[in-house]
Order: C-alpha cells, then structure tokens, then sequence
C-alpha cells in the first residue's frame, strides 16, 4: 500500500508510538479507525469529527484512563455488536480470553475472534483487551507474532498497565 495515495481516504491522521491511526468519517459521524505503520505521514483533521476523533485518541495515547465518546456509524451485525458491548465492558488494565468473552455471551471462541477482527472502532471498542488463553492471540485479523498489528496490541497492553506487558 503506497501510504500517500491510501492517506487520501482518511479524513485525519494521527501520530502513535506504533505508528498511526487513520480516522475516516463521514456524513457527521466516524465511520472508522485504521491503525496504520510509521510510514504514514501526520493529516489534519478534515472536519469537526475527524478533530474530535482525533484529539480524543492523542489524550487516549497520553492517558490509558481516557474514555472516548465520539459519533459512531452504525456498524456490524447484531452478533458484532454483542461481542463489541462485552468487549467495552472489559476494565482498562485487564484482559479477557476469547473464551470468556464468548461464555457471557453464549458463544464461540472463533466467532469473538472474528467478530473482534472485524470491529471498526478500535480503541474506541477496545477488541486488544482480549487475548488467547494461552498468549497474546491475534490482532486485527492478523496472527504473525513479529508482525505490526501484535506489535501494537502489545504496545496497548502495556500502555494500559496490563500485568506481563508492562
């Protein structure tokens, strides 16, 4: 991905300690949240939303205690959204595993798992605070254990004072 023609679909882009953060949105609402390499140059914000979006996940990244409250597009299917209210329930510092989270549900594992993958909110909807019963888990729909996307889960978890990422 050439990150100078992909930055033209977001409407910011803010600077991370893992990289970035892509902010789209549209018709007055965040449409989503992109988590992006270091090669991603800085964007203004566009709009009112997109510098909202975007100072909210600066004071996220300087406090862990920071709870967003931005305007979400409706997004997922009722199953998605199930898991995304677990998952925003889960306390800043602490994990769950894919089972749990599927227990309070009466769920699946795999079907968390992929439903956190496809949450269009991270941060937001905080999908890093749940982890594999025997690790980290994957990411993002990524599993490489070098790759950016654990890199910045790993980052999180630690931002966040998660015990065994600090």
């Amino acid at each position: 991905m050439n990150p100078k023609k992909a930055s033209d679909i977001f409407s910011a882009i803010v600077p991370a300690p893992f990289g970035a953060m892509g902010i789209r949105v549209g018709e007055g609402l965040l449409r989503e949240l992109v988590y992006l390499p270091p090669e991603f140059d800085e964007k203004a914000p566009a709009d009112a939303v997109s510098e909202q979006a975007a100072s909210q996940i600066a004071r996220y990244l300087d406090e862990p205690d920071f709870r967003f409250s931005l305007p979400l597009s409706p997004a997922g299917t009722d199953f998605q959204r199930r898991v995304w209210s677990a998952i925003s329930a889960i306390p800043r510092g602490e994990v769950l595993t894919y089972g749990q989270v599927a227990k309070l549900i009466r769920s699946a594992p795999r079907a968390v798992g992929q439903a956190c993958g496809a949450n269009w909110f991270p941060l937001v909807i905080p999908c890093h605070r749940v982890t594999a019963s025997g690790g980290l888990g994957g990411f993002s729909n990524h599993d490489d254990a070098s790759g950016f996307h654990l890199g910045v889960k790993r980052w999180l978890l630690a931002h966040e004072g998660v015990p065994g990422y600090r």
